[in-house]
């Protein structure tokens, strides 16, 4: 599973002109399920992501983690993340999840997510969404699970 991380001042989420998910300060989480990812993935991928320490503490080092600093989660699925422009102008997606399987692996992810942290909003699932943020740094992380080998 692939993410990126913006760190943000605040964030939302907006469908068809209706707000659908609004963080403060915290992490926008795009979040991308490749075909063959697992629950296992997901799991880690949230671990990672709840104790990565890119907030600042009180001497402005980069310390703290979003659990730290109590900020929200806004997760917002982003099949994009798979982009493959290797082979020319036009991004091949084929190694993202199948749809179906994308939405249970994004749908887990939110539930244990919601599960282990007190604020998280969401984006919705493969709909057009505007996501408007204020990038806090400018504070901007990629991060893949990979899967486990044998």
């Amino acid at each position: 599973m692939k993410a990126l991380l913006q760190r943000v001042a605040e964030a939302r989420v907006v469908v068809a002109g209706e707000t659908v998910g609004r963080i403060g300060g915290g992490l926008l989480v795009l979040v991308c399920a490749e075909r063959g990812d697992t629950e296992a993935q997901a799991d880690k991928l949230l671990a990672k992501i709840l104790k990565l320490r890119i907030f600042s503490d009180e001497a402005g080092k980069m310390n703290l983690s979003v659990q730290d600093v109590k900020g929200g989660l806004l997760v917002v699925s982003q099949f994009t993340l798979a982009a493959d422009a290797s082979g020319g102008n036009r991004p091949s997606f084929t190694s993202a999840a199948a749809p179906e399987d994308g939405r249970r692996l994004y749908d887990y992810f939110v539930a244990q997510a919601r599960a282990q942290h007190p604020q998280v909003e969401t984006g919705r699932f493969a709909a057009d969404m505007q996501v408007h943020l204020v990038n806090d740094g400018p504070v901007t992380i990629p991060l893949r699970i990979e899967p486990a080998t044998p």
